[in-house]
């Protein structure tokens, strides 16, 4: 480890454009471009992070690449090596401090964040407001791919206590101390919007709490941290542990990078969300009449 990469520490999980402007030379950052957009939107991410992204970036492909494999379910967590192996090979070391951003502001990059949280990696962090940000303070941006990344020695130990799995999901709804917060929209939730994705039954698990996750944003960027606090804290109420579950285990990590920020420690994102839940025919499900 140089000196220089032994004096970089993130100050949060949340750092802003200035604290990026003043470190983005520094060898031992590690900065990621996490876009990825619903197919419906007809938006993607790699395609645009060559069109316009942050000097020094690289793509963070959660959806196509660093995800595993042989599963009928969007971008799950992968398998430790597979996600050791693929982010080596972007120049991860055991002593990156890594950032991650998106080209919306606040909406996937969070999902990298806790992939690396979940592997063991405490230097991470989330650029608030993302690109939109970088770009309204005047920051530059480049065209093209990345260039060759050095490989790395990052070495994924995964946490379990980050991750829920169905039967953990099932355990945390009949726990009066364990809140289940789902990121969805009010519609979605309630089962009066249909699902984005095909063959998914509408409404919500019984006893999970609706937050979504744009209660929490102001634009492209996080809400004040009292105002974020009062919203996380009304929907968490005095439950000792959370839950984040969303439409595919993207949005649910926004809610879980609020709770990290706001100090809770015992928090876990169900990795295969409501495109699991809703698409089983034994799991409940509760909507509107």
């Amino acid at each position: 480890m140089t000196p220089d990469a032994a004096a970089l520490r993130i100050p949060s999980p949340l750092v802003d454009v200035a604290w990026l402007r003043a470190h983005i030379g520094d060898p031992s950052l590690v900065l990621f471009d996490a876009s990825w957009h619903m197919p419906a939107t007809g938006r993607d991410g790699a395609a645009e992070f060559l069109d316009a992204h942050i000097p020094g970036a690289r793509h963070f492909d959660f959806d196509r690449r660093i995800c595993a494999p042989q599963t009928d379910l969007p971008h799950m967590l992968p398998p430790p090596g597979s996600f050791e192996r693929e982010v080596r090979a972007l120049g991860v070391r055991r002593d990156s401090v890594i950032v991650c951003y998106d080209s919306v502001g606040i909406f996937t990059s969070p999902r990298a964040w806790w992939m690396f949280r979940a592997m063991g990696h405490d230097a991470v962090a989330v650029l608030d407001g993302g690109l939109p940000a970088w770009r309204d303070a005047g920051g530059a941006v480049v065209a093209g791919p990345a260039a060759p990344a050095i490989p790395g020695d990052f070495v994924a130990k995964i946490e379990p206590a980050r991750i829920a799995d169905l039967d953990q999901v099932r355990a945390a709804l009949a726990d009066p101390q364990v809140r289940v917060l789902d990121a969805r929209s009010a519609g979605r939730f309630a089962g009066r919007d249909p699902e984005p994705r095909p063959g998914l039954r509408g409404g919500h698990m019984p006893g999970a709490v609706n937050l979504p996750f744009g209660d929490l944003l102001d634009g492209a960027r996080f809400r004040g941290a009292d105002d974020r606090a009062a919203r996380l804290a009304a929907a968490a109420g005095s439950a000792r542990a959370l839950v984040c579950t969303c439409g595919s285990g993207v949005s649910a990590c926004v809610i879980a990078l609020a709770a990290e920020i706001a100090g809770i420690r015992d928090v876990a994102v169900y990795d295969a969300s409501w495109t699991e839940w809703g698409g089983r025919a034994d799991t409940p499900v509760e909507a509107e009449a």
